[in-house]
């Protein structure tokens, strides 16, 4: 009888050896009978050929199927060359550069979670911010045909678009090889505490994109991508890990991009940003976190509300000897336990880590014995 699949994953189960042998398989072209080519492992596809497919077969979903089995059971990453005109992307990287220009005026620039501090320039919720700063230039944007196909084919006809912009300026050092959100952004002993389907199911529920905004050679430093990483299961687990770092480094690739295209991936796709060693190039891409439309809640409940009324209760039960495990059950069942959607201007993730849940919150106040006064307004 084979061996089941295990149910939880730990750091035993992540071996160098079976990680090689998955990203070191082939990508053949001819498995994907509209790419134009394949470099590097990535599949690239012409969209003015994509384009012209579509109208001559009408059936979308060849389309959709075969850019579903690159980033499910292929290489994880595809790139669309051309998705955009240059007038649209012009018009939208003014409109971004303006953005970064006022938060550094203004004293809030954000910089990158995982890169040093001063490496380059980060905007959260560039998708709100454009929307309010130029509307016409935001329909123009998001009304592209390559950017639905491509969250159409992961995600299904119903996703929603977050949006980050990451400005890497000359100088800018490469991020760290990582997975992505969900459980990407998770430490390693977090990510250990969900079990194995939780990591199987996380990279379906986002599609990671990035839209070039300026011509991307390799010495800017565009996303270096380990294809085929996505298919080692526990390697929400393994990427933590120096042996798995340091692979990802030495088997990582890097294509150049063009101003206007677009590269999309599995969020479970070892990747990072690349180090820009170019004298003059300040490399701009609109980095998009597409996300499932299923990952809610059916009712929608005011936890914030909850955690007021049992607060002051829950702190009573500590101070008389109550279990960490029994308030730890009861802060489970009552606060948010997801520090996402976030206000990352105000709450920016740290390092790997998202930013502190309402849950986390509610357990620091009771462990360090907060007034109820004084939990309501960290809250």
């Amino acid at each position: 009888m084979p061996n089941p699949r295990p149910a939880w994953f730990t750091t035993a189960d992540c071996t160098i050896g079976d990680f090689a042998a998955i990203v070191e398989e082939p990508v053949r072209v001819e498995d994907y009978p509209n790419a134009d080519s394949v470099m590097d492992g990535v599949v690239i596809y012409d969209s003015a050929k994509v384009r012209v497919a579509l109208e001559e077969s009408g059936d979308r979903r060849i389309l959709l199927s075969e850019f579903a089995s690159v980033l499910d059971s292929g290489p994880g990453v595809l790139l669309l060359a051309g998705a955009y005109e240059e007038p649209v992307i012009d018009a939208a990287t003014a409109v971004f550069r303006s953005i970064i220009e006022q938060e550094k005026a203004a004293g809030i620039a954000a910089g990158d979670h995982f890169a040093a501090a001063g490496v380059n320039d980060r905007v959260w919720n560039a998708l709100e911010k454009l929307a309010i700063a130029d509307p016409q230039v935001f329909v123009d944007y998001y009304s592209n045909d390559m950017l639905a196909l491509a969250c159409e084919s992961w995600l299904g006809p119903r996703y929603q678009v977050t949006s980050q912009l990451n400005q890497v300026n000359p100088g800018g050092r490469a991020q760290s090889p990582h997975r992505d959100y969900h459980l990407g952004f998770l430490s390693q002993d977090n990510a250990q505490s969900y079990p194995a389907h939780t990591h199987r199911l996380s990279p379906a529920l986002t599609l990671q994109g990035a839209i070039a905004h300026c011509d991307m050679p390799i010495e800017s430093g565009p996303t270096f991508l380990v294809p085929n990483s996505q298919k080692y299961e526990p390697g929400y687990i393994a990427w933590h890990l120096p042996e798995f770092r340091e692979y990802a480094e030495q088997h990582s690739v890097q294509i150049p991009l063009r101003k206007g295209d677009a590269l999309f991936f599995n969020p479970a796709l070892l990747h990072g940003a690349g180090a820009n060693r170019s004298q003059d190039i300040a490399r701009l891409g609109n980095l998009l976190q597409i996300s499932s439309a299923f990952g809610r809640a059916m009712e929608k409940v005011d936890r914030r509300r909850i955690v007021d009324a049992i607060y002051p209760l829950l702190l009573e039960r500590k101070q008389a000897g109550a279990s960490p495990r029994a308030l730890r059950d009861v802060v489970s069942a009552s606060a948010e336990g997801y520090a996402f959607p976030d206000d990352l201007d105000i709450h920016p993730p740290s390092g790997s880590e998202p930013p502190m849940a309402q849950s986390d919150t509610v357990l620091l106040a009771l462990e360090e014995e907060w007034s109820p006064g004084e939990l309501q307004e960290r809250l």
